[in-house]
């Protein structure tokens, strides 16, 4: 068995009004948030979904339905906590992490600093090992249109 593991996760939310907008647990200010029946956090949802891939374990939907009312507007950092005690139960910890946040609007990179700390500090890790980035999608689809923002992640595990 290899003791390093790479998963990639992928996540998009529609924009709607009255809605907040939550990136890697950070409110951040807009006309518009991210609808979900959690806190449709699409940053944090690639990188878990990141982590379950890469040891097998499915997706973040096998563990927390969208069906099942429990998760109705739930934290999506609590989500994380779960998943991330999953993997260690599992004899695996995060090396590191990569990602990159798809939106038009708003700019996201006075915001990611932020969003470092907050993803490293529940998965007790160092910001230098969350990389989250921001790009456009220089108008082109749904997340150009501005109609939704997208997440890509990838997670390198390493067996304890």
């Amino acid at each position: 068995m290899a003791s390093i593991r790479i998963g990639n996760g992928y996540d998009i939310h529609r924009l709607v009004p009255e809605r907040p907008l939550i990136l890697g647990g950070i409110t951040i200010e807009h006309t518009l948030g991210l609808l979900g029946h959690s806190d449709a956090d699409v940053l944090t949802h690639a990188i878990m979904d990141a982590m379950l891939g890469a040891l097998s374990l499915g997706d973040i939907g096998h563990y927390f339905p969208p069906t099942d009312p429990k998760w109705q507007g739930a934290d999506s950092l609590n989500l994380l906590e779960q998943v991330d005690q999953l993997i260690q139960d599992k004899g695996w910890k995060i090396s590191n992490i990569d990602s990159v946040i798809v939106a038009e609007r708003p700019k996201l990179k006075p915001h990611i600093p932020a969003m470092r700390d907050r993803l490293a500090a529940v998965l007790n890790l160092q910001s230098d090992q969350v990389g989250v980035k921001a790009t456009t999608n220089e108008k082109l689809d749904a997340t150009g249109r501005e109609e939704g923002i997208a997440a890509y992640a990838v997670v390198l595990l390493e067996q304890v």
